[in-house]
Protein backbone atom coordinates (compact mmCIF):
# COMPACT_ATOMS: atom_id res chain seq x y z
CA UNK A 1 0.00 0.00 0.00
CA UNK A 2 2.87 2.59 0.67
CA UNK A 3 4.51 1.82 -3.14
CA UNK A 4 0.85 2.88 -4.16
CA UNK A 5 0.86 5.81 -2.13
CA UNK A 6 4.28 6.90 -2.91
CA UNK A 7 3.88 6.36 -6.67
CA UNK A 8 0.65 8.26 -6.35
CA UNK A 9 2.53 11.31 -4.67
CA UNK A 10 5.16 11.07 -7.41
CA UNK A 11 2.37 11.95 -10.10
CA UNK A 12 0.44 14.13 -8.23
CA UNK A 13 3.96 16.49 -7.60
CA UNK A 14 4.37 16.28 -11.15
CA UNK A 15 0.92 17.18 -12.12
CA UNK A 16 1.48 20.17 -9.80
CA UNK A 17 4.54 21.10 -11.18
CA UNK A 18 3.17 21.10 -14.69
CA UNK A 19 0.50 23.33 -13.88
CA UNK A 20 2.41 25.41 -11.74
CA UNK A 21 4.69 25.96 -14.89
CA UNK A 22 1.74 26.04 -17.77
CA UNK A 23 0.76 29.15 -15.07
CA UNK A 24 3.94 30.85 -14.83
CA UNK A 25 5.05 30.31 -18.58
CA UNK A 26 1.81 31.58 -20.40
CA UNK A 27 -0.13 34.70 -20.06
CA UNK A 28 -3.73 33.35 -20.81
CA UNK A 29 -4.01 29.46 -20.20
CA UNK A 30 -7.06 27.86 -19.73
CA UNK A 31 -7.98 24.27 -18.60
CA UNK A 32 -10.53 22.04 -20.45
CA UNK A 33 -13.15 20.62 -18.85
CA UNK A 34 -15.75 17.84 -19.80
CA UNK A 35 -17.45 16.87 -16.59
CA UNK A 36 -15.18 13.37 -17.04
CA UNK A 37 -13.10 11.75 -14.01
CA UNK A 38 -9.92 12.60 -16.27
CA UNK A 39 -10.12 16.75 -16.48
CA UNK A 40 -12.23 16.20 -12.83
CA UNK A 41 -8.77 14.95 -11.41
CA UNK A 42 -7.69 17.87 -13.09
CA UNK A 43 -9.75 20.28 -11.39
CA UNK A 44 -8.43 18.80 -8.22
CA UNK A 45 -4.84 19.00 -8.68
CA UNK A 46 -5.65 22.70 -9.76
CA UNK A 47 -7.42 23.07 -6.39
CA UNK A 48 -3.56 21.36 -4.52
CA UNK A 49 -1.69 24.05 -7.01
CA UNK A 50 -3.58 27.22 -6.48
CA UNK A 51 -5.41 27.61 -3.13
CA UNK A 52 -6.29 29.45 -1.42
CA UNK A 53 -5.93 31.71 -4.54
CA UNK A 54 -8.06 31.53 -7.10
CA UNK A 55 -7.24 29.35 -10.61
CA UNK A 56 -4.91 31.66 -12.66
CA UNK A 57 -7.26 30.28 -15.71
CA UNK A 58 -11.07 29.52 -16.27
CA UNK A 59 -12.16 26.44 -16.86
CA UNK A 60 -13.52 25.56 -21.25
CA UNK A 61 -15.41 23.27 -22.52
CA UNK A 62 -16.34 22.42 -25.70
CA UNK A 63 -20.10 21.34 -25.56
CA UNK A 64 -20.83 19.50 -28.27
CA UNK A 65 -24.84 19.33 -27.33
CA UNK A 66 -24.90 15.53 -27.57
CA UNK A 67 -23.15 15.36 -24.09
CA UNK A 68 -24.63 12.96 -21.02
CA UNK A 69 -27.20 15.18 -18.87
CA UNK A 70 -25.21 13.75 -16.07
CA UNK A 71 -21.83 14.85 -17.05
CA UNK A 72 -23.55 18.66 -17.63
CA UNK A 73 -25.17 18.76 -14.76
CA UNK A 74 -21.95 17.97 -12.47
CA UNK A 75 -19.87 20.32 -14.90
CA UNK A 76 -21.96 22.97 -13.64
CA UNK A 77 -22.87 21.93 -9.56
CA UNK A 78 -18.61 21.78 -9.58
CA UNK A 79 -18.03 25.11 -11.40
CA UNK A 80 -20.14 26.52 -8.47
CA UNK A 81 -19.20 24.76 -5.69
CA UNK A 82 -15.33 26.05 -6.07
CA UNK A 83 -15.73 29.53 -7.11
CA UNK A 84 -14.26 29.66 -10.15
CA UNK A 85 -14.87 31.09 -14.40
CA UNK A 86 -16.41 28.91 -16.87
CA UNK A 87 -15.99 29.36 -20.85
CA UNK A 88 -18.59 27.27 -23.19
CA UNK A 89 -18.60 26.84 -26.42
CA UNK A 90 -20.93 25.60 -28.37
CA UNK A 91 -20.67 23.29 -31.22
CA UNK A 92 -24.00 24.12 -32.45
CA UNK A 93 -22.82 27.78 -32.59
CA UNK A 94 -19.93 26.26 -35.58
CA UNK A 95 -22.83 23.96 -37.38
CA UNK A 96 -24.66 27.24 -38.22
CA UNK A 97 -21.82 30.02 -38.62
CA UNK A 98 -19.55 27.93 -40.67
CA UNK A 99 -22.30 25.84 -42.43
CA UNK A 100 -21.10 22.48 -41.25
CA UNK A 101 -22.69 18.87 -42.20
CA UNK A 102 -22.52 16.08 -39.19
CA UNK A 103 -21.01 13.23 -39.58
CA UNK A 104 -23.53 10.30 -41.10
CA UNK A 105 -24.19 6.88 -40.19
CA UNK A 106 -26.28 5.20 -37.02
CA UNK A 107 -23.72 6.94 -34.93
CA UNK A 108 -23.03 10.02 -35.85
CA UNK A 109 -20.04 12.18 -33.95
CA UNK A 110 -19.52 15.67 -33.89
CA UNK A 111 -15.56 15.52 -32.67
CA UNK A 112 -14.38 16.34 -36.23
CA UNK A 113 -16.60 19.66 -36.08
CA UNK A 114 -14.98 20.56 -32.37
CA UNK A 115 -12.19 21.54 -33.87
CA UNK A 116 -14.08 24.52 -35.35
CA UNK A 117 -15.33 25.39 -31.90
CA UNK A 118 -12.05 24.91 -30.13
CA UNK A 119 -10.33 27.19 -32.46
CA UNK A 120 -12.55 29.72 -32.38
CA UNK A 121 -12.64 30.00 -28.77
CA UNK A 122 -9.22 29.85 -27.98
CA UNK A 123 -9.49 33.00 -30.50
CA UNK A 124 -11.75 34.82 -28.80
CA UNK A 125 -10.25 34.62 -25.36
CA UNK A 126 -6.94 34.42 -26.90
CA UNK A 127 -5.41 31.52 -25.04
CA UNK A 128 -1.90 30.44 -25.38
CA UNK A 129 -2.73 27.45 -23.82
CA UNK A 130 -4.78 24.62 -23.13
CA UNK A 131 -4.15 22.19 -20.27
CA UNK A 132 -6.10 18.85 -20.68
CA UNK A 133 -6.92 15.61 -19.51
CA UNK A 134 -5.35 13.32 -22.14
CA UNK A 135 -2.99 10.43 -20.93
CA UNK A 136 -0.61 8.80 -23.00
CA UNK A 137 -2.28 4.96 -22.32
CA UNK A 138 -5.89 5.90 -23.75
CA UNK A 139 -4.95 5.65 -27.43
CA UNK A 140 -1.67 5.71 -29.85
CA UNK A 141 -1.94 9.05 -30.89
CA UNK A 142 -1.70 10.33 -27.63
CA UNK A 143 1.40 8.55 -26.83
CA UNK A 144 3.13 10.56 -29.30
CA UNK A 145 2.69 13.62 -27.36
CA UNK A 146 4.97 15.97 -25.26
CA UNK A 147 3.48 17.28 -21.93
CA UNK A 148 4.04 20.72 -23.89
CA UNK A 149 2.72 20.10 -27.36
CA UNK A 150 2.93 23.10 -29.71
CA UNK A 151 0.26 23.76 -32.54
CA UNK A 152 0.55 25.75 -35.44
CA UNK A 153 -1.46 29.26 -36.52
CA UNK A 154 -4.17 26.72 -37.81
CA UNK A 155 -4.30 24.41 -34.24
CA UNK A 156 -2.70 21.60 -36.41
CA UNK A 157 -0.54 19.01 -34.58
CA UNK A 158 2.76 17.28 -36.51
CA UNK A 159 3.98 14.54 -34.56
CA UNK A 160 7.02 14.81 -36.20
CA UNK A 161 7.93 18.63 -34.82
CA UNK A 162 7.75 17.33 -31.50
CA UNK A 163 10.29 19.12 -29.08
CA UNK A 164 12.28 16.98 -26.60
CA UNK A 165 11.74 17.10 -23.05
CA UNK A 166 14.56 16.30 -20.69
CA UNK A 167 14.21 15.81 -17.54
CA UNK A 168 11.66 18.07 -15.77
CA UNK A 169 12.36 21.09 -18.79
CA UNK A 170 9.18 22.43 -20.07
CA UNK A 171 9.77 25.19 -23.03
CA UNK A 172 6.12 26.70 -23.06
CA UNK A 173 8.23 29.78 -26.27
CA UNK A 174 5.88 29.62 -29.58
CA UNK A 175 5.90 31.35 -32.24
CA UNK A 176 2.90 34.20 -31.98
CA UNK A 177 -0.22 32.63 -33.44
CA UNK A 178 1.24 29.50 -32.35
CA UNK A 179 -0.67 27.91 -29.20
CA UNK A 180 0.17 25.15 -26.76
CA UNK A 181 -1.60 21.92 -25.70
CA UNK A 182 -0.28 21.17 -21.88
CA UNK A 183 -1.31 17.37 -20.43
CA UNK A 184 -0.12 17.24 -17.04
CA UNK A 185 -1.28 13.59 -16.16
CA UNK A 186 0.43 12.33 -19.69
CA UNK A 187 2.33 9.28 -17.14
CA UNK A 188 -0.95 8.68 -15.47
CA UNK A 189 -2.91 5.18 -16.03
CA UNK A 190 -6.29 5.05 -15.92
CA UNK A 191 -5.89 2.44 -13.21
CA UNK A 192 -3.93 5.24 -11.41
CA UNK A 193 -6.88 7.83 -11.77
CA UNK A 194 -9.19 5.63 -9.93
CA UNK A 195 -6.55 4.95 -7.44
CA UNK A 196 -6.14 9.23 -7.01
CA UNK A 197 -9.98 8.94 -6.85
CA UNK A 198 -10.16 6.41 -4.25
CA UNK A 199 -7.61 8.11 -2.07
CA UNK A 200 -8.95 11.41 -2.04
CA UNK A 201 -12.45 10.00 -2.22
CA UNK A 202 -13.19 12.64 -5.21
CA UNK A 203 -17.01 13.28 -6.48
CA UNK A 204 -18.15 11.83 -9.89
CA UNK A 205 -20.61 11.88 -11.77
CA UNK A 206 -22.76 8.56 -11.25
CA UNK A 207 -22.27 7.31 -15.00
CA UNK A 208 -19.20 5.66 -14.10
CA UNK A 209 -20.91 3.54 -11.86
CA UNK A 210 -23.11 0.55 -12.75
CA UNK A 211 -26.40 1.65 -13.29
CA UNK A 212 -29.95 0.16 -15.30
CA UNK A 213 -29.99 1.67 -18.93
CA UNK A 214 -32.01 0.60 -22.11
CA UNK A 215 -29.35 0.00 -24.86
CA UNK A 216 -29.05 -1.16 -27.93
CA UNK A 217 -26.79 -3.74 -28.95
CA UNK A 218 -24.39 -3.17 -32.07
CA UNK A 219 -22.14 -5.16 -32.91
CA UNK A 220 -20.22 -6.04 -29.83
CA UNK A 221 -21.04 -2.70 -28.09
CA UNK A 222 -23.84 -1.29 -25.96
CA UNK A 223 -25.11 1.87 -26.84
CA UNK A 224 -27.61 4.00 -24.27
CA UNK A 225 -31.08 4.87 -26.28
CA UNK A 226 -31.35 8.59 -26.06
CA UNK A 227 -33.05 11.54 -27.78
CA UNK A 228 -29.78 11.41 -30.01
CA UNK A 229 -29.79 7.09 -31.05
CA UNK A 230 -33.70 5.76 -31.12
CA UNK A 231 -34.08 2.12 -32.05
CA UNK A 232 -34.78 1.22 -35.37
CA UNK A 233 -36.77 -1.79 -36.79
CA UNK A 234 -34.64 -5.00 -35.94
CA UNK A 235 -32.33 -3.55 -33.26
CA UNK A 236 -32.31 -5.54 -30.00
CA UNK A 237 -32.69 -3.39 -27.53
CA UNK A 238 -32.13 -4.50 -23.46
CA UNK A 239 -32.55 -3.10 -20.32
CA UNK A 240 -28.34 -4.05 -18.77
CA UNK A 241 -26.98 -2.80 -15.63
CA UNK A 242 -24.00 -0.96 -17.35
CA UNK A 243 -21.23 2.20 -16.30
CA UNK A 244 -19.38 4.13 -18.85
CA UNK A 245 -15.12 4.18 -18.49
CA UNK A 246 -15.25 7.16 -20.52
CA UNK A 247 -17.75 9.83 -20.97
CA UNK A 248 -17.67 11.12 -24.83
CA UNK A 249 -20.97 12.08 -26.43
CA UNK A 250 -24.08 10.04 -25.93
CA UNK A 251 -23.70 9.25 -29.71
CA UNK A 252 -20.32 7.79 -29.64
CA UNK A 253 -19.57 6.37 -26.65
CA UNK A 254 -20.78 2.62 -25.73
CA UNK A 255 -21.58 1.15 -22.27
CA UNK A 256 -19.95 -1.88 -20.79
CA UNK A 257 -21.66 -4.17 -18.94
CA UNK A 258 -20.59 -3.85 -15.19
CA UNK A 259 -21.81 -4.97 -11.68
CA UNK A 260 -19.08 -2.56 -10.29
CA UNK A 261 -20.85 0.02 -7.69
CA UNK A 262 -17.81 1.36 -5.72
CA UNK A 263 -14.49 2.56 -6.71
CA UNK A 264 -12.67 -0.73 -5.43
CA UNK A 265 -15.22 -2.51 -7.88
CA UNK A 266 -14.16 -0.51 -10.78
CA UNK A 267 -10.19 -0.68 -9.44
CA UNK A 268 -10.77 -4.60 -10.00
CA UNK A 269 -12.13 -4.61 -13.40
CA UNK A 270 -9.80 -2.18 -14.56
CA UNK A 271 -6.80 -4.55 -13.15
CA UNK A 272 -9.02 -7.59 -15.17
CA UNK A 273 -9.38 -6.07 -18.34
CA UNK A 274 -6.56 -6.02 -21.57
CA UNK A 275 -8.54 -3.67 -23.71
CA UNK A 276 -8.17 0.28 -23.23
CA UNK A 277 -11.00 2.09 -22.55
CA UNK A 278 -11.18 4.22 -25.99
CA UNK A 279 -10.84 0.86 -27.55
CA UNK A 280 -13.60 -0.64 -25.55
CA UNK A 281 -16.29 2.37 -25.74
CA UNK A 282 -15.37 5.01 -28.26
CA UNK A 283 -17.05 4.14 -31.76
CA UNK A 284 -15.52 6.94 -33.31
CA UNK A 285 -11.91 5.90 -32.97
CA UNK A 286 -12.34 2.78 -34.94
CA UNK A 287 -13.27 4.95 -38.16
CA UNK A 288 -10.00 4.10 -39.30
CA UNK A 289 -6.62 3.06 -37.81
CA UNK A 290 -5.64 6.52 -37.33
CA UNK A 291 -8.81 8.14 -36.49
CA UNK A 292 -7.61 10.06 -33.62
CA UNK A 293 -3.97 11.07 -35.12
CA UNK A 294 -5.87 12.43 -38.43
CA UNK A 295 -8.00 14.89 -36.21
CA UNK A 296 -5.24 16.53 -34.20
CA UNK A 297 -3.45 17.43 -37.42
CA UNK A 298 -6.68 18.89 -38.52
CA UNK A 299 -6.54 20.48 -35.08
CA UNK A 300 -8.85 18.48 -32.56
CA UNK A 301 -7.71 18.65 -29.08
Amino acid sequence: MSNTVDYLEQLENEAIYILRETAAQFEKPALLFSGGKDSIVLVHLALKAFRPGKFPFPLVHIDTGHNFPEAIQFRDELVEKIGEKLVVGYVEDSIKKYNLKETGGRFPSRNSLQTYTLLDTIEENEFDACIGGARRDEEKARAKERIFSVRDDFGAWDPKLQRPELWNILNGKVQKGHNVRVFPISNWTELDIWNYIKKYNIELPNLYFSHDRECIKFQDKLVATSAFIQPQEGDEVVIEKVRYRTVGDMTCTAAVPSEASTIDDIIEDIIQTRISERGQTRLDDQLSEAAMEDRKKQGYF
